[in-house]
């Protein structure tokens, strides 16, 4: 796995305080990060074998 992660929990804040219009849920716990930056890996390994099943070499959207 390489350094630096896809998720910056900083964002994930930012991004649960836009949705959640209530502010019920002010905080954010350090696995809800880990757990994005697997769900994201995942759906990338998912899109790298749709775009291979395609015979292309380029990501595409359509791919997730």
């Amino acid at each position: 796995m390489a350094s630096g992660g896809l998720i910056v929990k900083s964002n994930i804040k930012k991004v649960v305080k836009e949705l959640d219009k209530e502010n019920a849920v002010p905080n954010v716990a350090e696995e809800v990060g880990r757990g994005l930056e697997e769900v994201v890996r995942e759906i990338l390994r998912k899109a790298i074998a749709r775009a291979k099943a395609n015979q292309r070499r380029t990501l595409q959207a359509r791919d997730l």
